[in-house]
């Protein structure tokens, strides 16, 4: 356990002292660093394999040292602990391996998402002032190097791209371009004692879903973050035999930490990382692998069992639990789990704000299929509210609040906003409404937030209505989501026109490429309408929107 100071980096709301001083007494903070409960692991099983990438197979022993070697190469370029990198990885051993270099040195890597694109990765470098940004050189047909030199030029912090993959030829890059891989295999000169964090000290920058324009910064430190994981752990039934398989972008909260990534490696089990979850490949390495957990969303567990129903490609029975989160789970979609894949299902319903709720592995059936579970700590407070903030009883729609050891207590250097979304004796208001039930598990109704929700990736309403409004001749736009069998839900935006103008899907799609947007936020479908319906005080009805566009997509299915 770390005696150092804890660092204090400016827009971090801290934790009440009297708070603190709760959760340490009552032992769920144990000031220990998420590194020191990995390196217990390497300790026990040195020679057990701790993470799998397609050939590549590392011992606890090799990922330790791996790390540690990372650790030194990113403190050699002077980046120190406190200073923020802007992380940008696809899923790989190298992603794991940065991240624990960041967890022992202090620095604070802020969990860009792989789809981000110039937008993004220039507001949170920006919001950050983060010293580095990591990316891979392509995904695809893009250029990530490119893109990160256009992030180097638009924000001064940045003083180097670290690049996983070939590095560019650019011959004048804005920020000096490092290869990630020569920091992988030096001679390991770090020692952690000399750089552990305390248990206070802020661990990582995990992104909001972002309903107010671009996402939010939220603040994990060592403390919570370890709880949160060890909580997980004991609910999932994490152990030494736990085979985790990760295929959702790993820098989500959710498969990084709820237990995920970190709880396997807390418990001593393996972790087999696939760049995505597509159904083929990723039960074939169920089969393969051993694996005994997963993690997807609705999405996902959807395409995994249509495949499986058809082509019966996993044969195994080692697929013990697989976690289904991100968005709400259709109650017919999650009685097909268990008979179609063989594997108990554990709803899960959280926020890398904090609060997560899940299904015990050893719930009625009934629980299982038809709520999204309850919280994994004995220590998170519920209040179910009306409008005014009054609690609600249980089995009646309301707005979830929270507060408990793993909600931190305000967003990065977001006031104004912090303001809105917290109260003063720390109460988080998610924007989810719920219903509570009398045993306790919460059911998702909805959302009084205006956000879309794509497979599990949220999209800020306002964000593409701002995108809109740049294009001449619009006058109004309004972002709704509509409703997909596959992904749950997609983007439909609504355009009224000045006279004279003509504007198509393409329009706006191309002026949100040109401004380097990621693709899962483009608009999918756009309907012009002479007005705006608007509720009885003058606002945007964007219920009635909803409603409109999912009777144009009922009647397009019913005409062929």
């Amino acid at each position: 356990m770390s005696t150092r100071t804890p660092l204090s980096i400016e827009g971090v709301v801290p934790w009440p002292d009297e708070v603190v001083e709760q959760y340490r007494k009552a032992g769920y903070w144990q000031g220990t660093s998420i590194g020191s409960h990995i390196a217990e692991q390497v300790g026990r099983r040195p020679d057990d394999v701790a993470l799998v990438d397609g050939s590549t197979r590392l011992t606890y022993r090799q990922l330790w040292d791996k790390a540690a070697s990372c650790a030194q190469y990113l403190l050699d370029l002077s980046i120190a602990a406190g200073d923020r990198i802007v992380l940008q990885l696809p899923n790989s051993w190298e992603f794991v391996a940065l991240t624990l270099a960041c967890f022992r040195t202090g620095i604070v890597p802020v969990m860009a998402l792989p789809a981000h694109r110039r937008h993004e990765l220039t507001h949170l470098a920006s919001l950050s002032e983060a010293t580095a940004i990591v990316v891979a050189d392509t995904d695809r047909e893009t250029d990530l190097r490119q893109i990160a030199q256009q992030v180097a030029a638009e924000v001064p912090s940045i003083r180097t791209v670290l690049v996983h993959g070939e590095l560019s030829n650019d011959a004048t890059p804005h920020a000096p371009e490092r290869a990630l891989a020569a920091g992988m295999d030096t001679p390991v000169r770090f020692t952690d004692a000399e750089y552990e964090p305390t248990g206070a000290d802020v661990a990582c920058l995990l992104l909001s879903g972002g309903t107010t324009g671009l996402p939010k910064l939220i603040v994990r430190t060592h403390d919570d973050y370890v709880y949160n994981v060890l909580r997980c752990n004991d609910v999932t039934e994490f152990d030494s035999d736990t085979v985790y398989l990760g295929t959702l972008p790993s820098s989500h909260n959710f498969p990084l930490a709820c237990p995920g990534i970190l709880g396997a490696l807390f418990a001593g089990g393996r972790t087999v990382m696939l760049p995505s979850p597509a159904p083929e490949r990723a039960l074939r390495t169920i089969d393969a692998e051993g694996v005994t957990v997963a993690t997807v969303v609705p999405a996902v567990a959807q395409t995994w069992i249509e495949h499986q129903r058809e082509h019966h490609t996993m044969t195994g029975t080692t697929l013990r639990v697989l976690q289904v989160g991100g968005s709400r789970m259709p109650d017919e979609l999650a009685a097909r789990v268990e008979p179609v894949l063989g594997a108990r299902l554990q709803q899960v319903f959280g926020m890398a704000e904090g609060l997560i709720n899940m299904t015990r592995l050893d719930d009625d059936p009934e629980v299982i299929t038809n709520t999204q579970g309850r919280p994994v700590s004995e220590a998170d407070e519920i209040a179910v509210v009306d409008e005014i903030g009054e609690p609600v009883p249980d089995g009646t729609p309301g707005a979830l609040l929270t507060r408990g050891p793993y909600t931190p207590r305000g967003y990065f250097r977001a006031p104004e906003h912090n303001a809105k979304a917290f109260t003063p004796d720390g109460w988080y208001a998610s924007g989810d409404i719920v219903v509570r039930r009398p045993d306790g598990n919460l059911v998702v109704a909805g959302r009084d937030k205006d956000m879309i929700n794509r497979g599990g990736e949220k999209i800020s309403a306002e964000e593409v209505e701002n995108f809109a409004y740049q294009i001449d001749g619009v006058e109004m736009a309004a972002a709704v989501a509509m409703p997909d069998p596959k992904l749950g839900e997609k983007l439909c935006l609504y355009l009224s026109l000045t006279e004279g103008h003509d504007i198509t899907l393409d329009d706006v799609v191309a002026i949100m490429n040109e401004a380097g947007v990621a693709r899962f936020k483009l608009p999918e479908r756009l309907v012009i309408v002479d007005q705006m319906p608007t509720t009885k005080v003058g606002k945007i009805d964007k219920k009635a929107m909803r409603e409109d566009i999912r009777q144009r997509l009922a009647q397009e299915h019913a005409a062929s």
